[in-house]
């Protein structure tokens, strides 16, 4: 009978991506998935460390990993992700039960792992190896991940990334498009551009020789996130390309044309904000000011005036006063996000922002806070969603809604949820008359046509 597997995800898009190519790499060894946790014969943990609330969430999972293992001791328990890394052999000094741990470079050492003759509590911390080349195991056949670098050269101070992920290292382009021509004849129809920050692809990279008959002594030429987005866009069948997370640092001109000029890169760009206070994001060591970004985000609506635009924004960054949460939100009143991905500061232990004692913002300032920008956010994105009213939209259909199974559900080019009345199938574009708009989803019904409104 063979073995079984269970795992469970915390975190980003990154380690759903981490956990997709662990699934494919557990199924090619004989693994089959198991339903529930008590039936593995493997439990396995990818876990986060941006966040307070996701280290609290996978403590308490592990505890019942650590009944299970009392129950059956050959049964193995495995963690991998960056919280492993961010605290590497602390992993085995407070949980003995933990059988392997492994970085976020390490997925690949997993099959090492369950294949040697010994299985044994060992970690591996250091940076390397990619998981792009293992076979992967999509939630959906007809959208995929593309991992185009790993690690980040920033040195945000609240951010504990480079520490688990380590520095900037971008895969080659000619690799990348022979992963989306493979992932097209699989039947991909949108692909997601993963990296800690994506708009510094190929800066480590070799130049490559000047083309064919260019002139004696032409620079050599070095693939960008631009030329990148180009080069993705011409695989023959990808119909979207989406990716996720730019630095507002490296948002050039170059890349908001490509979303005006290539078909297949969709009208949506993740501007990470955190804070519209110039203070304050000095603080944070995020290398822009609030003139800097709203000039980004001036080029994008001259370049793409319909494109959506969300963002992430912390609250009660140590040191933020009533005046630099003020600024916050005026930012967010004067772009009007279509959404956004708002936090309150909790301090990750090893960053800069963490051993800050001075200035630090009482935890019910923060709700308040927050509380008021959530509702800013939410009118903001509730009006600029009044712009679909009336448009036929393209949508890729994703499956039946969650609120009704009567209805589809699918998504936009602008990444707008969207529940209708049809007959398409999942995975297939149809045209989607939007009738009705609310802050975070729209509605409507299906309309057949050629092809729908981008």
């Amino acid at each position: 009978m063979a073995k079984r597997y269970h795992l469970t995800t915390f975190g980003c898009q990154m380690n759903e991506h981490d956990s997709e190519r662990m699934k494919g790499m557990l199924e090619s060894l004989g693994y089959a998935e198991a339903a529930q946790r008590e039936e593995a014969d493997l439990i396995l943990f990818n876990t986060c460390s941006i966040r307070e609330a996701a280290d609290s969430r996978f403590i308490a999972h592990l505890g019942q990993a650590r009944r299970l293992k009392r129950e059956r001791p050959e049964r193995v328990v495995g963690v991998g992700g960056c919280w492993a890394q961010s605290v590497k052999e602390e992993v085995f000094e407070r949980f003995p039960f933990v059988d392997v741990a492994f970085g976020p470079g390490q997925v690949h050492k997993l099959a090492e792992f369950l294949t040697s003759d010994s299985l044994t509590a060992q970690g591996f911390f250091e940076f390397e190896g990619f998981t792009g080349h293992l076979p992967a195991r999509r939630e959906r056949a007809f959208q995929g991940w593309l991992q185009i670098s790993v690690g980040c050269n920033c040195a945000c101070s609240y951010c504990i990334v480079p520490s688990t992920r380590g520095r900037e290292v971008s895969r080659p382009p000619e690799e990348l498009v022979a992963e989306v021509q493979a992932m097209v004849a699989e039947g991909v129809k949108e692909v997601t551009l993963l990296g800690q920050n994506v708009n510094s692809y190929g800066r480590d990279l070799a130049a490559r020789p000047p083309r064919a008959g260019g002139r004696a002594g032409a620079r050599r030429e070095r693939t960008g996130f631009a030329e990148l987005l180009g080069l993705l866009d011409a695989v023959e069948g990808i119909e979207r390309i989406r990716y996720t997370s730019p630095h507002p640092k490296d948002m050039r001109e170059e890349v908001i044309r490509a979303h005006a000029q290539l078909e297949s890169v969709c009208e949506h760009i993740h501007l990470p904000l955190q804070s519209g206070s110039s203070r304050i994001l000095k603080a944070m060591r995020r290398t822009y000011d609030r003139a800097r970004y709203l000039d980004r985000v001036a080029m994008i609506r001259e370049q793409v005036p319909d494109a959506a635009l969300s963002t992430d924004i912390i609250v009660g960054f140590p040191g933020e006063t009533e005046d630099d949460f003020a600024q916050t939100l005026e930012v967010v009143e004067e772009v009007g996000y279509d959404s956004a991905f708002t936090f309150i500061f909790s301090p990750r232990r090893g960053t800069e922002a963490a051993a800050v004692t001075e200035g630090l913002v009482p935890h019910p300032v923060k709700v308040a806070r927050m509380e008021r920008l959530v509702e800013l956010v939410q009118r903001r994105a509730r009006e600029r969603a009044q712009r679909f009213l009336g448009r036929t939209l393209e949508v890729l259909v994703e499956g039946p809604s969650r609120t009704d199974p009567d209805r589809l559900r699918g998504r936009t080019r602008h990444n707008k949820v969207v529940n209708f009345t049809g007959l398409a199938a999942p995975g297939e574009l149809t045209g989607v008359e939007i009738l009705t708009a609310t802050s975070q989803t729209l509605s409507g019904e299906e309309r057949l046509l050629a092809r729908a409104e981008g």
